[in-house]
């Protein structure tokens, strides 16, 4: 693999170019982590925040709104989940309910919860529900 780092003309954007013959996982991790670099845009009241991804928990659609949680606050998102999934990308996020996607990065623990579902409990304390269809994904990220 050959990397080449240029400096930009003054006035110019910041620019990243991938060349790759076939798409490997670590390809997709690396640009998963330049587009995890950004913020997603989220409102509290009547306010807009620029909410790192880092600091994105899980995020939920509830009754067909969508809401972001962070360590020890909740947002809400204009995105609809699985556009919020597209943008979070694939290597951090994980689906584990029609509901709910969640960042692995926070997640302190798993344990079986009944009727083949699981229960992670995040980095916080806070415990999310891993329904049956998205255990195998689960367990394939965690090498259970």
């Amino acid at each position: 693999m050959k990397i080449i780092i240029t400096d930009p003309a003054p006035g110019e954007e910041d620019t990243v170019t991938i060349s790759v013959k076939c798409m490997s996982d670590n390809i997709v991790q690396a640009i998963s982590l330049l587009k995890n670099a950004a913020s997603l845009t989220v409102y509290q009241d009547d306010k807009a925040l620029m909410l790192p991804v880092a600091d994105i928990f899980y995020v939920e659609s509830v009754d067909l709104k969508t809401f972001v949680y962070a360590e020890k606050a909740v947002y809400r998102s204009r995105l609809k989940l699985y556009e919020a999934e597209e943008l979070l990308g694939r290597s951090d996020f994980l689906r584990i309910s029609k509901q709910t996607i969640v960042n692995v990065r926070k997640i302190k623990s798993v344990k079986p919860a009944g009727d083949g579902r699981f229960q992670a409990e995040l980095v916080n304390g806070e415990k999310v529900i891993i329904s049956r269809q998205y255990v195998p994904a689960l367990k394939e990220r965690f090498g259970l």
